[in-house]
């Protein structure tokens, strides 16, 4: 069967960043110059700078400015330096990897776990293939288990062509964690390979993972996600030339000639995940606070289930504990408490991955946080699978709003910044991760400034005097000098763009959250879905038009009506607004994106409607 991504089958994934203690001196000496400057600025805005005569806009401003600063903090911490967990050969038994003193000296056995709900059954036949191609340099006991959650009898089918194992079960609670659990109950391999449908392993997958299990407080290794179908888009002279022919190109070239090479429609959605892996993820090593991110991941069973255990022993005491601390005598708590721990027991629902829309984070925060044992995370550098990406707006929102949601739903109700027996490098890290998703409330106080004062002309500020350039420009340049060589040898603007035009995306999870309303546990669709989403980048397009129509009404206040005293306030918030019309353009130009050929016919509208 021929798939649209047949043709990037002679892909490889790119090797990771080099790591260079010189590049990382830099970054490390100019970030805190930088957030040195930073909090100097910080303080000028709040001491020197507010605009009392408008201070439902400053304050604000200057609160949004802040917070903003804190997540700088934050990020410096997370990328302050790389620590790669040390590389081990591969075990040959399972007591090089165990704290069993060599009692378990037999071959290593391993579960790779396949999940699928409603994907095409040709295309997880392929992941099957891929799966049972895994090599390892000694005997090892593999299994391949197709996880189907969507009972089809053509997926049990595929199944028994391929060789494999086959589960389903009758219901669908707790989506994939309960798919995962389910499969944990009819297993028993001592290591879990998590896969989604789409997950095509190496052959070099345990070959180089396992050997970081001999470390016997290491509970899962994280590798790279790697999207292989990404759009690689085409020339921008080549672009324009079909548009205006020969003229068209000259331009084009004109263009590249002065801020270097350009191409339309690489990865519109914005899915390469390098930096997220690679700089990161990767800089949490030293922390031992990279969380888990499900497919592409090796689990230890036993931490696992330990983790579990503990977490449930403790959910069933803290319920016992709340309805027994109000009996004064101690004999009768006592046994009320005896007899209730059973009924409780009982009720309580025993998940070794967590009933929940992210429970590959969370499962790290259960492990990181074992009050037992100080269980070990590792991101692996190097990528070890392929996967593929969203190919239109409407699955790629999907998915991000699953990751801002199921995140900030935990934040909210089981946060392990408050919790647990996590160090503190750990919980900063989590705080980071946390935080970011907050960004969209102050982001939209950025958005939305300077188009208040370009129609007011209020400015947030007393004046935008030698004192604001002074304070502002040399942290701004800093902080994007410090930036630079800490993502050294990564394409960062697309990063730093879309964590300002993702705000609706966002500002929605973090509304649904807070509504009280359970976060969905939808599959991303694996096809391109048919249709017009130019309605999904609605908050982007009135971004633009606002701004647009702001300097215009600016720009006349200023020239045509004589206020030539507003010419800097002008430029300042002009420069800014277009910034925001730049960020915001990738995504409105996303929802018209299609790829150049076909070689699929895409989804059916309806198909669209029911995933929406």
């Amino acid at each position: 069967m021929a798939f649209y991504f047949s043709k990037f089958e002679h892909r490889r994934p790119p090797p990771p960043l080099a790591h260079s203690p010189a590049i990382e001196l830099i970054w490390q000496f100019l970030v805190v110059v930088a957030l040195i400057l930073g909090a100097n600025y910080i303080r000028w805005r709040w001491t020197e700078s507010l605009n009392f005569d408008a201070l439902w806009f400053a304050i604000p401003l200057a609160l949004a400015e802040t917070l903003a600063y804190i997540g700088l903090v934050l990020f410096a911490i997370n990328l302050w330096q790389v620590r790669d967990y040390p590389r081990r050969p591969p075990p040959r038994t399972l007591a090089e990897c165990a704290d069993t003193h060599g009692d378990d000296d037999r071959p290593i056995s391993v579960d790779i776990f396949i999940t699928t709900y409603s994907e095409e059954e040709e295309l997880v036949r392929l992941s099957i293939r891929d799966a049972k191609a895994v090599r390892y340099p000694h005997p090892i006991d593999m299994r391949v288990h197709v996880l189907d959650d969507g009972r089809r009898p053509l997926m049990r089918q595929v199944a028994e062509e391929e060789g494999v194992n086959y589960i389903t079960r009758s219901s669908n609670i707790g989506f994939k964690a309960g798919n995962l659990r389910n499969a944990m109950e009819h297993t028993s391999g001592d290591f879990i390979i998590i896969c989604d449908a789409d997950t095509r392993l190496f052959p070099t997958f345990l070959e180089h993972t396992l050997g970081y299990f001999r470390d016997v407080d290491v509970a899962w290794v994280q590798t790279p996600q790697w999207f292989y179908d990404i759009p690689e888009g085409e020339s921008l002279p080549r672009c324009w030339e079909r548009k205006a022919g020969r003229i068209g190109r000259w331009l084009g070239v004109g263009v590249q000639r002065l801020v270097g090479p350009v191409r339309v429609g690489e990865d519109p959605f914005v899915s390469d995940a390098q930096m997220f892996y690679d700089v990161i993820q990767r800089r949490r090593n030293w922390a031992n606070a990279a969380f888990c991110c499900g497919a592409g991941s090796i689990h230890r069973r036993e931490a696992v289930m330990q983790a579990a255990l503990r977490a449930y022993a403790i959910k069933v005491d803290k319920e016992v504990e709340k309805y027994a601390s109000d009996i004064k005598d101690p004999s009768l708590r006592e046994d009320f408490s005896g007899a209730m721990r059973t009924q409780v027991a009982l009720e309580t629902e025993f998940t070794p991955y967590k009933f929940h829309v992210s429970e590959d984070i969370y499962t790290s925060i259960v492990l990181h946080n074992d009050v037992a044992r100080r269980w070990k995370s590792v991101l692996h550098p190097e990528v070890e699978s392929k996967m593929l990406s969203p190919q239109d707006l409407l699955s790629w929102m999907i998915q991000r709003f699953k990751y801002a949601g199921g995140t900030l739903d935990i934040c909210f109700r089981d946060n392990p910044l408050f919790q647990g027996k996590m160090s503190w490098a750990q919980r900063t890290m989590y705080l980071s991760t946390f935080w970011s998703y907050f960004g969209c409330i102050w982001n939209i106080v950025f958005i939305a400034a300077p188009v208040i004062y370009l129609f007011t002309g209020i400015p947030p500020l007393s004046s935008y005097s030698n004192a604001f350039y002074l304070h502002s420009l040399p942290f701004l340049l800093a902080t994007e000098l410090a930036f630079m060589f800490g993502m050294w040898g990564v394409r960062s603007w697309e990063g730093k763009a879309s964590y300002l035009s993702f705000f609706s995306i966002n500002f929605r999870a973090l509304w649904t959250v807070l509504k009280g309303e359970k976060i969905k546990f939808p599959v991303t669709p694996k096809e391109r879905q048919e249709g017009n989403f130019l309605h999904l980048v609605i908050p982007q397009m009135t971004v633009i038009a606002l701004t647009v129509a702001g300097i215009v009404y600016g720009a006349y206040r200023v020239f045509g009506l004589g206020h030539s005293h507003e010419l800097q306030s002008l430029v300042v918030n002009a420069a800014w607004g277009l910034n925001n019309i730049l960020v915001m353009l990738p995504m409105v130009r996303a929802a018209q994106w299609t790829p150049p050929e076909e070689d699929t016919p895409a989804a059916s509208a309806t198909e669209s409607a029911r995933i929406a």
